[in-house]
């Protein structure tokens, strides 16, 4: 008789060291180094200062995308004071910085940390309702904060905000654009996998739930209350980390930086990136970003290619514009966004050359 070998044709995990891990394979492994090496030991090197600038920001940008979309994404949460509490966590540390002359690596922490407690205070009403009702309690959320930002002049200095001189700190000149390159992607990755591994974990199977049908987790026993306070104080720790680092590195903030708009914004990338994924909020960043780039020299494009525009050019209306046909599309011609898309290219390359 034929003793006939049974081989296993798919992805099957023995052990829950296996099941909790991020990357599977070690082909995946070996590329996720490479691109970290590379992105430390050549990208800062070979990028011009505009370069660097905009890489800064998006990496900034991704840490606060990323915490709202543990809120809206996986907890099922809307919020609109998001950008309000990037400013909580921005004005923090210039405070701190500037009148309470505490070091740059233990202001950036306490920010999030207020920011989360500011967060809290807003939840605590707002975990309660709903839908429109849930909308509308956090754009109060985000005009209370806005007003107290402009208002409270002996802290924040009013409408002409505040300048955080030379934030040099342990010999590291942060001031720098390369120096302070390794700073953001240091704590991008890090709040990355934190978030990564917390969407796995008994409390990231909650917010899903939750997010899912709030009734049924109820009824499974899951303290819906509670676990949405924690959505909001855990965005809002991102926020606020996101914000701090904003501040040290523009230098100089003031309130108009955080409105409404800039809340919309972190909308629009965690739509545009894909909701329910930590990745989709690094690539919706990187889109709005790079739109916004994109659109600012728009006016200096046009002038050199001799096309006169009269008075300037407003972009304002232009963002508008391109902001919602972005939105549109993605919702209409791909809703789960930006990495979906990646997540199709890469199955392409696993599986070619087959078609499936």
């Amino acid at each position: 008789m034929h003793k006939f070998q049974f081989r296993p044709c798919g992805n099957f995990r023995t052990s829950y060291q296996d099941e909790l891990a991020i990357f599977n394979t070690d082909f995946g492994r070996l590329w996720i180094s490479i691109g970290i090496l590379l992105l430390f030991g050549v990208v800062p090197f070979i990028s011009s200062a505009y370069i660097l600038h905009i890489l800064n920001s998006i990496g900034i940008y991704a840490i606060a995308a990323a915490g709202l979309n543990l809120l809206i994404g996986y907890t099922g949460q809307i919020s609109l004071c998001h950008g309000a509490f990037f400013g909580v966590g921005a004005y923090t540390a210039a405070i701190l910085l500037v009148k309470g002359g505490l070091p740059f690596f233990l202001t950036v922490p306490i920010a999030g940390v207020v920011s989360a407690a500011v967060g809290m205070v807003f939840a605590l009403p707002s975990a309660r309702l709903k839908h429109l009702y849930l909308c509308i309690a956090t754009l109060a959320g985000q005009l209370i904060i806005e007003y107290v930002l402009v208002h409270w002049e002996s802290l924040t200095g009013g409408a002409e905000g505040i300048v955080i001189p030379n934030t040099s700190r342990f010999g590291l000149d942060l001031g720098s654009d390369r120096a302070f390159f390794y700073v953001i992607f240091i704590c991008f990755i890090l709040m990355t996998w934190i978030a990564v591994n917390l969407t796995r974990t008994k409390i990231g199977r909650a917010f899903v739930a939750i997010r899912d049908n709030d009734r049924a987790a109820e009824g499974m026993g899951i303290p819906i209350y509670p676990y949405k306070l924690l959505s909001f104080a855990i965005s809002s720790f991102y926020a606020g980390l996101a914000g701090a680092l904003y501040a040290c590195h523009m230098t100089s903030i003031t309130p108009e930086h955080f409105n409404l708009w800039l809340s919309i914004e972190y909308i629009a990338m965690i739509i545009i990136g894909g909701l329910g994924s930590i990745p989709g909020s690094a690539f919706g960043a990187v889109f709005i970003v790079t739109l916004n780039e994109v659109l600012n020299h728009i006016p200096e494009y046009l002038m050199n290619i001799g096309i006169s525009t009269g008075a300037e050019l407003n972009i304002a209306p232009l963002q508008d514009f391109f902001y919602g046909l972005a939105i549109v599309l993605f919702i209409i011609f791909q809703p789960k966004g930006l990495a979906e898309v990646w997540r199709i290219i890469r199955s392409s390359f696993r599986l070619w050359p087959f078609s499936y």
